[in-house]
């Protein structure tokens, strides 16, 4: 199912802008749909500095409507409307005075995204509060409501007469450009290592990974369906997490996991991942003292040589076969002539070195 993006960046023009939020958007504009989105196809719509709240809504009902996977991304800064206390996006047209008129509420973004189902949205998030949000956020952290994930950092207001720049989003934009876009999890800290790196202090960081469903087989069947590949791994990541903590990175529990990434390795079309986790599984069995010709041993060493064969990358190749010669050399498997294979095709690229 094709994907829809949301790429949002706002903030008052003139004396009140605290970032230069639109700067990033020709970073983000220039990766490809598919890889912002996480899926093989994308529509994305783009919102730069826009002036009015309902336009702004009038878009992000369309976006939430989409039956397929949404992300949203959005740099910006939150003001605070004095009289009612509630957290606002600035607009080009917001002044203090006016956010209550001017400004996106940010309790709409929640209510036009309650209704998604679980695990189909993401928001990643790049904010400047001026000083009255800023305190506000320090006892009530920002979310975008229980069954969405949000990733990002809302940073404190720049010094005087200072225009930020979205150093977060800038950090997210430069790793999807390399083409691969990582679990949500997984990117966020990447670019928050990035930002510390550069920057020093992140400001708050927003981390809430949305609810984990009751039956997680098939919410990754879901994901996979939809071509949502980078999600499906990033759940099973977290149900092997949990198992190995609850059991031990060794136990059944854990490795059953560790044996569905390597699947859905095989179904993003990773082959070098698929080879390296299924020969992962292959030597943890072997050295819990599980038999060289116990079924979940073969099938481990099984499916690292299949999908050994469609590794295109001759060094990843190279590096995987050396593994996969030694664990053939204790599981023979019970196809005649499997150990050869791996040896004359070692050889051969090898000798394209």
């Amino acid at each position: 199912m094709p994907g829809t993006v949301l790429l949002l960046a706002a903030a008052p023009v003139g004396r009140g802008r605290l970032v230069d939020a639109a700067s990033v958007l020709p970073v983000l504009a220039a990766v490809a749909p598919s890889v912002l989105s996480g899926t093989d196809t994308a529509t994305v719509v783009e919102l730069a500095d826009p002036l009015e709240p309902q336009a702004v809504l009038t878009r992000l009902r369309a976006a939430a409507a989409a039956p397929g996977p949404l992300t949203v991304f959005v740099a910006g800064q939150l003001q605070l409307d004095r009289r009612q206390r509630l957290l606002h996006l600035a607009l080009a047209r917001t002044a203090p005075a006016t956010v209550r008129y001017t400004a996106l509420p940010w309790h709409w973004l929640r209510e036009e995204l309650r209704l998604r189902p679980d695990g189909t949205t993401t928001v990643v998030a790049d904010l400047h509060a001026d000083a009255e949000s800023w305190a506000l956020l320090r006892g009530r952290p920002l979310d975008c409501g229980r069954n969405i994930a949000l990733y990002g950092r809302v940073a404190p207001p720049p010094g005087r007469r200072t225009v930020a720049a979205p150093a977060y989003m800038r950090a997210v934009a430069t790793i999807l450009r390399s083409g691969h876009r990582p679990p949500p999890a997984e990117l966020h800290e990447q670019a928050l290592s990035r930002l510390t790196e550069e920057d020093g202090r992140p400001g708050l960081v927003l981390t809430a990974p949305g609810p984990v469903p009751a039956d997680p087989h098939t919410a990754i069947a879901a994901c996979v369906r939809s071509g949502r590949h980078g999600d499906a791994d990033a759940l099973a990541a977290r149900w092997e997490r949990a198992a190995a903590l609850a059991h031990g990175a060794a136990s059944e529990d854990a490795l059953h996991w560790a044996e569905v990434r390597a699947d859905l390795a095989m179904f993003a079309g990773d082959a070098a991942r698929s080879c390296r986790a299924w020969l992962t599984v292959a030597a943890t069995r072997l050295d819990m003292g599980q038999a060289a010709d116990a079924v979940p041993v073969e099938t481990a060493v099984d499916r690292a040589h299949h999908q050994w064969g469609l590794i295109h990358d001759p060094g990843r190749a190279r590096e995987l076969g050396s593994v996969l010669a030694e664990l053939r050399g204790r599981v023979p498997g019970r196809r005649q002539g499997a150990l050869d294979h791996v040896r004359r095709q070692l050889s051969q690229l090898q000798a394209q070195a």
